[in-house]
């Protein structure tokens, strides 16, 4: 029988809900997983899930990968994610999370960066064979030694983690973890570039909280995930949700709006996360009016600086919740509970989660530095990640030299209302979607293409910016791009615009 520690890990949470209703459905596949990965829907039970947990920590034992290595993850919204994240900690390793728009240039930096000793991806994520992308970085990282993948006809020597869940050993039960230890990297850009940025499993659970608290989950919730795991943000508000509620994780590979409806209707879904600006067209397209069973959206906004300008929230029945995210430093949460809908007003200070509760302990504090920008700290904030105390190749939890966090978003206080009012994202960094670019980096790029290419970031109201580019011939731009292993979001950025290559 697993015995709760003080101080639970993702695994530890697991299984408590395990302990008590093994029986209960935990995870459910997107319904277009066929069309995503190639494989067919799957729903799991606890007690399945456990069972593919154990199997894939007990391969990664035998596989020789020694406590707190690093496995990296690059993987679609589908419950292999989940079960990979939770298999990898069981095992004592720490999880790398990999952006899935991440390509070969990307991959490489940040997988030699981190001194990886392993690899997880797919066959193919949405037509592209994310299997050679893995297989490819592998062979110019010189620490991977292990190579794994979900899905058929997998690359030679790449190890068929279908075949270890469906035939393998199961791993017998061991000691809880240190919830003390490194749990999760995930990578954010900087002014200084890529940063790799470790948490430990406190860290990554206060950010849970943070987010499960403000928005009022029930326990026992059917969670509709349609916000990819790839960064902390993320994972926090999506599987330790799941694990926080000891409900349901419904997956959505996003996007799809009918397919989102369909499962949030068959699986009578009582919360939805979402990227913020999908959650608000949804709204005013009038996409909640058939979900009955919907009461609360997480709404994530890597463009926190747009929170305030937002329109107010219409559907009276469904309790909706901006969470501003500030890169990988942290996040905080605020209900919108006046009748307007409009957003809460966030005053400076500590914060308790939930917001609204005096007697809610403290989740962190939000800090206006005198350089006029925005900081944070609490025990999610990975303070020493972004300090000088980190060498950019260890993911030890160093001790760090401040206790908070510049996130580097230019803010002020409202002489009326005393709140923080967040103005313009830190300079020189450019946010589309969930992906950051330096500036720079893509001015470089557009040089490598010759003279007169250009590759720029436009305002957007939904990702916060879109790139384009413009170059002699944009089909040999795109085809030079993709063959430099860039990410598709600038080799898309010199799409044709008239219909014809």
């Amino acid at each position: 029988m697993f015995q709760p520690t003080a101080s639970p890990t993702f695994d530890g949470l697991f299984r408590r809900v395990l302990a008590r209703q093994p029986d209960a459905l935990a995870l459910v596949d997107p319904i277009d997983k066929q069309r995503v990965t190639g494989q067919a829907p799957r729903r799991l039970t606890y007690a399945q899930a456990d069972r593919a947990i154990a199997a894939m920590a007990a391969h990664f034992i035998d596989a020789g990968l020694p406590p707190n290595s690093i496995i990296a993850l690059q993987l679609a919204n589908t419950i292999e994610f989940p079960l990979t994240v939770l298999a990898a900690h069981r095992a004592g390793l720490v999880v790398a999370l990999l952006p899935q728009l991440w390509r070969h240039a990307e991959l490489t930096v940040a997988l030699n960066r981190i001194g990886a000793r392993a690899i997880v991806s797919s066959a193919l994520i949405d037509g592209v064979s994310h299997a050679d992308l893995a297989m490819n970085a592998a062979a110019e990282v010189f620490s991977i030694r292990h190579v794994c993948g979900f899905g058929s006809n997998l690359p030679e020597g790449m190890v068929p983690l279908d075949d270890v869940i469906a035939h393998g050993d199961t791993l017998p039960p061991t000691m809880p973890h240190d919830a003390r230890q490194a749990a999760i990297i995930s990578f954010d850009t900087t002014a200084q570039g890529l940063l790799a940025v470790p948490r430990t499993h406190l860290n990554m659970i206060a950010g849970g909280l943070a987010v499960f608290l403000e928005s009022a989950m029930p326990q026992g919730a059917t969670i509709l995930a349609a916000q990819t795991m790839s960064s902390f943000a993320g994972i926090a508000a999506t599987t330790l949700s799941w694990l926080l509620s000891g409900g349901t994780l419904v997956l959505h590979h996003p996007f799809d709006e009918q397919l989102l409806q369909e499962q949030a209707t068959q699986l009578r879904c009582d919360t939805l996360v979402v990227p913020a600006g999908v959650a608000m067209r949804l709204a005013e397209d009038g996409g909640f009016a058939n979900l009955p069973a919907l009461r609360h959206v997480v709404g994530l906004w890597r463009t926190p600086e747009q929170v305030a300008s937002s329109p107010a929230w219409p559907v009276q029945d469904v309790q909706f919740t901006d969470v501003y995210l500030f890169g990988e430093v942290g996040l905080f949460g605020a209900r919108r509970l006046d009748d307007d809908g409009f957003p809460t007003l966030i005053q400076p200070g500590p914060y308790g989660a939930p917001r609204n509760d005096a007697q809610s302990p403290i989740a962190g504090e939000i800090v206006l530095t005198p350089e006029g920008t925005l900081a944070l700290r609490g025990s999610m904030v990975p303070v020493a990640a972004y300090t000088a105390a980190a060498s950019e190749n260890d993911i030890r939890i160093a001790a760090p030299q401040t206790n908070h966090v510049d996130t580097g978003y230019a803010a002020r206080i409202d002489r009326t209302t005393k709140a923080i009012c967040i103005t313009a994202p830190p300079p020189g960094i450019v946010a589309v979607g969930g992906y950051r670019f330096l500036a720079d980096d893509l001015q470089a790029w557009a040089k490598r293409l010759g003279d007169g290419a250009m590759l720029t970031a436009l305002p957007d109201r939904l990702s916060g910016y879109r790139l384009a580019g413009r170059a002699s011939e944009n089909s040999r731009a795109r085809g030079a791009l993709t063959e430099l292993g860039l990410n598709p979001l600038m080799v898309e950025a010199f799409r044709d615009r008239t219909g014809h290559d």
